[in-house]
């Protein structure tokens, strides 16, 4: 998985994509629920631990998400089907 810095809005908006609420999230990332809420609380990018995040992107792109960044900004799609 590459190094990829994802923001906090970019995890709300791809549980909002999902129709995952927080307690949906922590379940499939296998990371606590006080966790999540912890971490959607600030604002910015994602910190935490590396392992947690990496949890929380995976749990997501699994589910068919991409988290972009590019030239025109950031965001959160559906993954184009392959």
């Amino acid at each position: 998985m590459s190094i990829l810095k994802v923001s906090i809005r970019q995890l709300k908006a791809a549980r909002a994509l999902l129709g995952w609420s927080q307690e949906d999230l922590a379940k499939i990332a296998g990371v606590s629920l006080p966790t999540v809420k912890r971490l959607e609380s600030a604002d910015g990018l994602l910190g935490g631990r590396d392992d947690t995040i990496d949890k929380l992107r995976t749990a997501i792109e699994n589910a068919g998400i991409e988290f972009l960044h590019d030239k025109g900004g950031i965001g959160v799609r559906f993954a184009p089907k392959k």
